[in-house]
């Protein structure tokens, strides 16, 4: 076996417990992080899944977390009445309005070299003629961003900024230097032609991948924290999942790479990568869906506050409510204001209103109890479904329905 270099005696030691200090360090960064970076350049959830479950149409009006704004371009593809995507972190909306711009502009080639390839020789000029357009909070943050897009850079993709997109750069630029034939293993499983080819590629990409350093740098709280997961979901995955976080993401990685075809995964492709496909790419990004977009993108609207904040000054009857996992910190962190935000869903559910949720947990723990008797859940649905998430990172997918 191909010698791996050892890390230094520390790495070796031990894990220790976290002290409530460091807890509490960890905490602060996490929340420093997340409110001065753009964190997630791509949204992280498959909206196959989520339009399945939520069978949108004419009469929905969608309240969702914004992410990327990727998933929110997808559900227009129903055709709701309105979607709102909102957000705490208004470089999130920001993102979000860049992509509406230019699809309003309705240039595919200029749409896709900016979001597709990740990079456009003549980035600040495309950025000038839909800068206008633009909200202030948007303006102010792309003006002095958008080099993000510079294809002469030194990451040479947008899509290796943000704090999500640094982790993926500093990761792979690390271990293509430690393993050098994990980039190759990495081509020939993203160009597999079958399961049964992506299975042998992904046998040789997992002995090159999991060595001393890698095992080392999934422990390391500033990568998680890069990477949007704060520590309640940290620890939710060590104390739920037999194994811990380690065997977590090795088992989560051997599903989605030796289970689900790579041919359609742009989720993994672009962070391997640094691009997209014209064959393997989000719905927005694909050229027959540009006409519709442009006609429906109005429709989608951001808002950059919390999701309580955004039901108390917007009350009204919505029909479906996109939370991602941003229940899992509340959980952890504010009870008080996770009841409040469920007491706001529910009372500005339309009859039969869904509402979608993914956890870095197994279970419905982390919905309070009182909540649980409003809502009809479907595990059947949702289990089978979980099992086709392109991604594969989170823990569980629950789908309910709010009973009258």
């Amino acid at each position: 076996m191909e010698h791996v270099p050892r890390m230094p005696k520390l790495l070796d030691s031990p894990r220790r417990k976290p002290t409530p200090l460091l807890k509490s360090a960890h905490d602060m960064v996490f929340r420093h992080v997340h409110n001065s970076n753009l964190i997630y350049n791509a949204a992280w959830e498959d909206p196959r899944l989520d339009r399945q479950l939520m069978k949108l149409n004419g009469s929905s009006r969608v309240v969702m977390i914004t992410s990327a704004g990727c998933n929110a371009l997808d559900y227009l593809l129903d055709g709701p009445a309105e979607i709102h995507a909102v957000d705490m972190n208004y470089r999130q909306n920001a993102l979000l309005e860049l992509k509406q711009a230019l699809i309003r502009k309705g240039d595919f080639d200029e749409l896709f070299e900016m979001f597709g390839l990740g990079a456009h020789p003549r980035y600040e000029a495309v950025y000038r003629r839909v800068r206008g357009t633009l909200s202030l909070p948007a303006r102010k943050f792309w003006d002095r961003r958008i080099g993000f897009f510079n294809p002469a850079s030194l990451k040479k993709s947008f899509y290796y900024h943000g704090t999500s997109g640094i982790a993926a750069w500093v990761m792979g630029n690390a271990l293509f230097k430690l393993r050098p034939n994990i980039k190759n293993f990495a081509a020939c499983l993203l160009d597999a032609r079958s399961l049964q080819e992506q299975r042998e590629a992904y046998a040789m990409f997992e002995r090159e991948v999991w060595g001393p350093f890698s095992h080392w740098l999934l422990r390391q709280p500033t990568l998680m924290t890069l990477l949007g997961v704060p520590r309640p979901q940290i620890k939710l995955i060590q104390d739920s999942y037999p194994g811990g976080l380690t065997d977590y993401v090795k088992d989560k990685l051997r599903h989605v790479f030796t289970e689900l075809p790579m041919a359609e995964n742009y989720f993994w492709r672009v962070y391997m990568t640094g691009s997209y496909t014209l064959g393997c790419c989000p719905n927005y990004l694909k050229q027959e869906n540009l006409l519709t977009l442009q006609d429906r993108v109005d429709r989608l609207t951001p808002h950059t506050t919390t999701v309580s904040n955004f039901l108390r000054e917007h009350p009204g009857l919505y029909t479906h409510f996109v939370l991602l996992d941003h229940q899992d910190w509340l959980a952890a962190h504010d009870t008080a204001a996770l009841l409040d935000e469920w007491e706001l869903i529910l009372a500005n559910s339309a009859p039969g209103a869904k509402v979608l949720m993914r956890s870095a947990g197994l279970d419905l723990s982390f919905v309070p109890e009182p909540v649980r008797s409003r809502l009809r859940f479907f595990p059947q649905r949702t289990e089978a479904l979980h099992q086709l998430d392109r991604v594969g990172t989170y823990g569980s997918l629950h789908f309910a329905e709010v009973i009258a």
